[in-house]
């Protein structure tokens, strides 16, 4: 926090008459999904991000140069920043301090009338009332005009009014609050959320500096500060890949009233990642900022790649696709008013943009392109390249995906299928090897299961185009059985199933095709994993018996229970057949493995294989929908789960060794 005195702009116009009341606040309990869209890890965090908001909102204003977040044990956030500080004097239209005011009044704020603030990030009067809404707890400090103002509110509704606690000679707002377990079933901050969202926001607001402390179980500090803004931010998303260019492309300038920034280089991969950012909000589905840049995009390469003769008047334009193959890009735009489709901000819908994006990128991309021939050259080649890979993927999937197979008329041989019809209750079930798809397509419920076995390990998609990966038999047998095409065809309204079963043996190498089989689900079957239709089988790793009575351990400590337990009720047998015979035990040894102890009774097997399971055993552990264990596959962060498939399976070999050596010593019972 800071004097309001030191700072020029502080003078004095953010005051009561710049809070703008439009309507009520007890609406946001009843329906919290209206407001932050889930009450689920995604809403839960979502409360955060409007809090910091407001302080960044102060910061791209030129008030605010330091914002804290903090994090309590029991569920409390704090988040301080050194803005102005809201204002605290009585409210002409409601009577009440102007800080009541806006914590307790839907739409009010100092964002509706357009003066006290040139941009935020939206309609952010929304915000912090929607917080206090939703928080069992919430208190507010003020520092401003020397003096130190405290509220608290309980559920949304305050609990006194605006008091004077004491003075300060800085200015600043700090609201600490708990979220309401009424609302939020599971309260449970990731700090590695958190931290992934302040950095975005360090990176598009230079010169401003974010801490966070987390205080709960393993304090840790992090600071962020980048002074090189969205060249920064490029540099970190392309820090384990192989650049293309050696200067990265860079334009920030104003067009019609609209602050336009955009970085991007193309990098050694297919993957494309775009970030695109109004006001310092994520927009994670895009809007008219991105549509505007890939126009530009576009269009401008297209017209250089015809200019230099590398496109012939015969060729074809290159597409949209086309020139965003290996693209990383963030787009960020500032703007007055911006119209945001939906109460989370998920997508920018102001046409402004568009127009103000194109324009600026058009100009500088040209002027980058012709002054730095070499960088120009490297880009077309790749684009012309992801072109000819385009048009030969194209012709693979009509071989492929022809109209009969994608109407089932055409299913591989080797799946056996189930007699519904009906997507919602079919299961397919991709199995490792002939051995276990022998076993569950006898032991399956053939109504809703099918099997379909695979041969061998599957090829890398990361590392293979689509052409290429059609060409191989195990994955064109999987993309026909599944029923809903691939890439561009893709249409998960066809899906012929709606679980994905991946049944792999519990070792290393079903641990590296249930990796391959996830790759590609990820970079071509994305909507299934959202959709929910993807699962991993956990089959059990031992069977342990005793006598005529048995038990399935998942895990090393289920199996060593199991033993104590089957060793406990045998002791206790003797105990009551001899009870007068008094004995020395001692800690008993376990029995081999796949081999009976003749002193102890116990047999303890274990399961190398889903081959080595008998089929009546397969369906009891593993596919019967009222005993099975299954894990669903989600993806709670893109960006890092993209990053994750790029340094695991991609071409660079650095990056991955450096994770091996970092995480080796968390790997636990590897069966090699």
């Amino acid at each position: 926090m800071k004097k309001d005195k030191e700072n020029p702009k502080n003078d004095g116009s953010y005051t009561a008459k710049d809070i703008y009341v439009l309507e009520g606040l007890e609406p946001v309990r009843k329906r919290p999904g209206m407001y932050i869209g889930t009450t689920s890890s995604e809403g839960l965090h979502h409360l955060i991000w409007e809090v910091v908001d407001n302080s960044i909102d102060e910061a791209m204003a030129g008030y605010a140069k330091n914002i804290t977040v903090e994090l309590f044990p029991g569920n409390k956030v704090t988040v301080t920043d050194d803005g102005r500080g809201i204002p605290v004097e009585t409210h002409a239209q409601t009577h009440r301090s102007a800080l009541e005011t806006v914590l307790t009044t839907l739409h009010a704020g100092g964002k509706f009338g357009g003066k006290s603030y040139k941009v935020s990030g939206g309609l952010h009067g929304v915000g912090v009332s929607v917080v206090n809404a939703l928080s069992e707890n919430l208190q507010v400090k003020v520092c401003r005009d020397e003096g130190l103002y405290f509220q608290e509110y309980k559920r949304g509704k305050p609990v006194a009014k605006v008091k004077k606690i004491g003075k300060c000679g800085h200015s600043g707002t700090s609201v600490t609050f708990s979220p309401d377990p009424e609302i939020f079933p599971k309260i449970e901050f990731e700090d590695k959320k958190i931290i992934n969202r302040l950095r975005q926001q360090a990176y598009l607001t230079k010169g401003i500096r974010i801490n966070f402390f987390d205080w709960r179980d393993k304090p840790s500090v992090y600071g962020f500060n980048f002074e090189g803004g969205l060249l920064s931010f490029i540099r970190y998303l392309a820090r384990d890949e192989k650049p293309l260019q050696e200067e990265t492309f860079y334009v920030s300038k104003e067009a019609d009233k609209v602050s336009v920034e955009v970085s991007f280089t193309y990098v050694d991969k297919t993957e494309t990642e775009e970030l695109s950012f109004a006001n310092t909000i994520f927009t994670p589905d895009g809007g008219m900022h991105l549509t505007g840049f890939r126009s530009a995009l576009t269009r401008g390469l297209n017209n250089y790649a015809r200019h230099e003769g590398y496109l012939k008047e015969k060729d074809e334009n290159l597409t949209s696709d086309d020139v965003r193959e290996g693209l990383i890009v963030v787009v960020s735009v500032k703007i007055p008013d911006p119209q945001f489709e939906g109460q989370t901000k998920s997508r920018l819908g102001s046409p402004e943009a568009r127009a103000a994006v194109d324009t600026v990128v058009s100009e500088s991309l040209q002027e980058f392109l012709d002054k730095r021939p070499s960088e120009a050259r490297r880009i077309i080649e790749k684009v012309l390249l992801a072109a000819k890979a385009r048009k030969a993927a194209k012709a693979a999937r009509e071989t492929v995906l022809r109209k009969g197979v994608l109407e089932g008329l055409t299913l591989p041989g080797k799946l056996a299928d189930c007699s519904s019809r009906n997507p919602e209750e079919s299961e397919l079930f991709i199995v490792e090897g002939d051995s276990a798809g022998g076993s569950a397509k006898t032991g399956r419920n053939r109504r809703f299961q099918a099997i379909l076995p695979l041969r061998g390990k599957i090829l890398n998609v990361e590392k293979s185009r689509l052409d290429k990966m059609l060409a191989n038999n195990e994955i064109r047998s999987l993309v026909v059985a599944i029923g809903t095409a691939i890439s561009e065809n893709f249409n998960i309204e066809n899906a012929r199933y709606h679980k994905v079963i991946i049944m792999t043996d519990a070792d290393v190498d079903g641990a590296h095709i249930r990796t391959l089989l996830l790759t590609l689900f990820y970079r071509y079957f994305k909507p299934l994993i959202e959709a929910g239709y993807v699962y991993v089988s956990q089959p059990p790793l031992y069977r342990v018996q005793s006598g005529k009575d048995w038990r399935y351990a998942y895990a090393e400590a289920q199996k060593d229970e199991a033993v104590a337990e089957f060793q406990k009720n045998k002791l206790a047998k003797q105990a009551k057949k001899e009870p007068k015979k008094e004995e020395n035990i001692s800690e008993p040894e376990l029995a081999e493995e796949g081999e009976e102890n003749s002193t102890k009774g116990i047999v303890i097997q274990r399961y190398k294989g889903l081959g080595e399971m008998n089929p009546a055993q397969l369906w009891e552990t593993t596919m019967d929908p009222e005993a099975r264990i299954l894990k669903k596959i989600t993806i709670d962060d893109a960006a890092v789960a993209d990053h994750l498939f790029d340094v695991l399976m991609g071409e660079e070999v650095e990056p991955r060794k450096a994770f091996i050596q970092t995480h080796a010593l968390r790997v636990q019972n590897l069966d090699i």
